[in-house]
């Protein structure tokens, strides 16, 4: 490591990596980003899928408000469509990229260890490097939860939705859906579009619809009101949300109930017509799965049995910061946790002096905000101000759309 050590290290290129490289450059810090841009995105989410979140609520901040999605159309003199296409978002995650981090640094990082002076990051090819401040932003991929009665099972008749970039593989066969949320009803969806016999099963006695397109409509003028830009939640706890310094200052039981209720499983309105066909058994659990030829017999709670070919499990993610397999055991023994969660505090820095996490990874102590790419101004604004750096001021557009740290 005879290199003079980086001043700050981004590890992940999604959103959140990308939204910190282009806030802190800006400020004149130098940066330096390692990750395959939109990675996440563009191999572990089915093609075909559109985003829930509303436009506004979609665009990756960065401290001008230049590189928006309007900016974006312009650029490439094209429309798109609402609800946004999953390729489409990847597209303008990699022309962001391309204006911020058009060095971005591809190889993948193996070990983030302490290091006098910093962090030790060793690169895939074996390269090592110093860095004084690291910032992981590497989102939810290690994080799909599989509940137990699934473990063991062969991967090839039992995944996750986080295991397909297209599931049009599953063309003609049978295929049985666990949950109740948007990752499985649009899979359900795409799949018998794809001519895939396909049933969803709901723990819950029914699913829950979000409407707000029509709402939001209806409120006019009033509707900034009521609907922050950030759009997470329903109407009074979505303001909540969308202001982290308020969400912290809560109790921890208050803060546990807002964000269980802002980001219950819910499906948006506009996929109901293209379920029409799809049997959807509400208030039902698998309790038990057992390969049969070359397929799976499944139990359900009420004595039902089901015979597949696949299961697709669309049960969500559980953030464990120990299962970061690039955080080297000293790291994450040392880290002050919380159900998993590592501890932030002002500019979502860890226990650990210069370890910061941003994205889902901060959602435990800034709020559910920062599952979505709706957080991504806020942290960076966040982490640069932590920094001691200043930004460019922002356009008057986006300032409006902006909140205090």
């Amino acid at each position: 490591m005879a290199n003079p050590a980086i001043p700050v290290a981004i590890v992940g290129a999604g959103p959140y990596g990308l939204a910190a490289t282009a806030f802190l450059r800006a400020a004149g810090v130098e940066t330096r980003l390692f990750g395959e841009p939109m990675g996440f995105w563009q191999h572990q989410m089915p093609a075909g899928m559109r985003l829930r979140s509303a436009w506004e609520a979609s665009h990756i901040a960065d401290p001008a408000g230049a590189l928006t999605l309007e900016a974006y159309q312009a650029a490439h003199g094209v429309r798109l469509a609402v609800p946004l296409p999953l390729r489409d978002f990847v597209q303008y995650g990699l022309w962001y990229q391309r204006q911020v981090a058009p060095d971005v640094d591809r190889r993948q990082v193996v070990e983030v260890a302490p290091a006098a002076g910093g962090y030790r990051l060793r690169l895939a090819d074996g390269e090592a490097l110093l860095a004084r401040r690291v910032v992981l932003a590497t989102g939810i991929a290690r994080f799909a939860w599989r509940p137990p009665q699934f473990e063991g099972l062969p991967p090839a008749l039992v995944s996750h939705t986080a295991e397909h970039a297209d599931l049009s593989r599953f063309a003609g066969q049978r295929v049985l859906v666990v949950g109740g949320g948007q990752s499985a009803l649009e899979s359900a969806a795409l799949l018998h579009e794809a001519g895939a016999a396909v049933e969803v099963v709901v723990r819950t006695p029914r699913i829950h619809w979000l409407h707000r397109g029509q709402l939001q409509g209806w409120l006019g003028p009033l509707r900034p009101l009521l609907y922050p830009p950030t759009d997470v939640g329903p109407p009074g706890l979505n303001w909540i949300v969308a202001l982290p310094p308020l969400f912290r200052r809560l109790p921890r039981a208050l803060q546990q109930r807002i964000a269980r209720r802002a980001i219950r499983p819910a499906g948006a309105d506009w996929l109901r017509p293209r379920l029409r066909a799809v049997p959807l058994t509400t208030g039902r659990q698998v309790v038990a799965v057992r390969p049969c030829g070359t397929g799976l017999q499944v139990a359900l709670d009420d004595g039902s049995e089901r015979r597949v070919e696949h299961l697709l499990l669309a049960t969500g993610y559980r953030v464990d910061v120990a299962r970061l397999p690039y955080l080297a055991p000293a790291l994450v023994q040392a880290l002050a946790q919380r159900d998993g969660y590592p501890l932030l505090g002002a500019g979502f820095e860890a226990s650990l002096p210069g370890l910061h996490f941003l994205g889902a990874l901060a959602a435990e102590s800034f709020g559910p905000l920062f599952r979505f790419v709706a957080g991504t101004g806020y942290a960076a604004r966040a982490l640069v101000r932590h920094l001691g750096a200043r930004t460019p001021e922002a356009a008057p557009a986006v300032r409006r759309a902006a909140w205090p740290v």
